[in-house]
């Protein structure tokens, strides 16, 4: 038996895998913004990440940005990238603990929901490699609008085990349920 994501008022079957992902997009128009005050685009190895692995799943990065660890100017740049078009946000950098890691204050006062397991699974894949060290990690994606905003760490292989491992293989099914 399948499963739903939502209610079903219309009188239909919604438990049938074939209705269920009905409404996913194949090909994502994606968009990524690194949050940095010491990177440049030319060297830049978490989105760099972030861009292969989307790439690779068939999904088209759009729009590429560096903004500096300042939570107003990190808002109004995935404002900004919304408006020229994308689909989905993912960013790199400002997940941690330190105090100029704003991007999940800047991001989530954006949201119109938070999407929680998210951040979970994250932290959970980051365990497996890193051990207890993950719990400093505030990944976290949520909702804005009928879009989708990600954040993940800046590092190079936490972009990368995010974007292939969770993002760039659901992105489409999740953006599917938040336009249905």
């Amino acid at each position: 038996m399948g499963h739903d994501h939502g209610d079903s008022t219309d009188g239909h079957d919604h438990d049938s895998h074939d209705d269920h992902h009905a409404h996913d997009r194949e090909t994502v128009d994606i968009a990524v913004l690194t949050v940095s005050s010491s990177r440049t685009l030319a060297d830049d190895p978490g989105g760099d990440a972030v861009e292969a692995a989307c790439e690779a799943a068939g999904h088209a990065v759009t729009d590429r940005r560096l903004v500096a660890d300042d939570a107003d100017a990190i808002a109004g740049a995935v404002a900004g990238l919304f408006e020229g078009g994308a689909d989905v946000v993912v960013t790199t950098g400002g997940t941690g603990l330190t105090a100029d890691d704003v991007t999940v204050e800047a991001v989530g006062d954006l949201f119109d929901r938070p999407i929680p397991g998210f951040g979970e699974l994250f932290r959970w894949l980051s365990y497996e490699e890193v051990g207890p060290m993950a719990m400093a990690s505030r990944a976290t994606a949520g909702v804005v609008e009928d879009r989708l905003v990600f954040c993940l760490p800046g590092s190079e292989n936490a972009a990368r085990t995010g974007t292939e491992e969770l993002i760039a293989p659901a992105v489409g099914h999740l953006l599917g349920l938040v336009r249905r």
